[in-house]
């Protein structure tokens, strides 16, 4: 990347890719300077510091993921809504792995709120439609999804399952098979 037409945005893309190529902890001004070989004083007219810098590829990577979940889901519903979901977050986790870290990281709650999360959150409250689950119950399965979705990817990511049998894939499809379960009988209070 050319210094001329530098901007946060540019600088945000780089260090997404070096997220990708060297792992999200890898994201330091130093190291994002270099790859767009300006000095890190120079780097500093586009992101405050650090946390900027990693907060703007958090960003990053939340709306493409959100971008890419809602193309996926257009037109679908209940178990194929689910499995267009989740098979979203999990090609992009093996496309952009540090990307995909970036997107786990804890953001403070005013800029959570102006971030895609909402868009994520408002997606999955849309395959629940398909589900008849009354919206009291929303935020349960909300959470539910989120954490055995992007739990077993993280997961996976790790290696966890590269030693074992059945493969990662047969597990997969029998966690998203599990949740679809679990939305359509979902226990009702009382």
């Amino acid at each position: 990347m050319a210094r001329k037409g530098l901007t946060a945005e540019r600088v945000a893309v780089a260090g997404a890719e070096l997220a990708d190529e060297a792992g999200f902890e890898q994201v330091t001004p130093s190291a994002v300077a270099r790859r767009v070989g300006v000095r890190v004083a120079s780097l500093y007219a586009h992101v405050r510091n650090a946390d900027d810098l990693r907060t703007r590829v958090t960003l990053l990577a939340l709306a493409e993921m959100a971008d890419r979940a809602a193309a996926a889901l257009a037109g679908r519903a209940g178990r194929d809504a689910l499995v267009a979901l989740g098979s979203t977050y999990r090609d992009y986790a093996r496309e952009h792995p540090g990307r995909y870290a970036a997107a786990q990281a804890r953001l403070d709650h005013e800029t959570a709120l102006a971030s895609a999360g909402p868009r994520h959150a408002e997606m999955i409250r849309a395959i629940l439609h398909g589900y008849e689950l009354p919206g009291t119950e929303h935020t349960h399965a909300v959470r539910l999804i989120g954490s055995a979705l992007h739990g077993y990817i993280t997961q996976e990511a790790g290696g966890a399952f590269d030693h074992s049998r059945p493969g990662a894939d047969e597990s997969w499809a029998r966690i998203l098979d599990a949740l679809d379960a679990a939305l359509r009988h979902w226990p009702r209070k009382g």
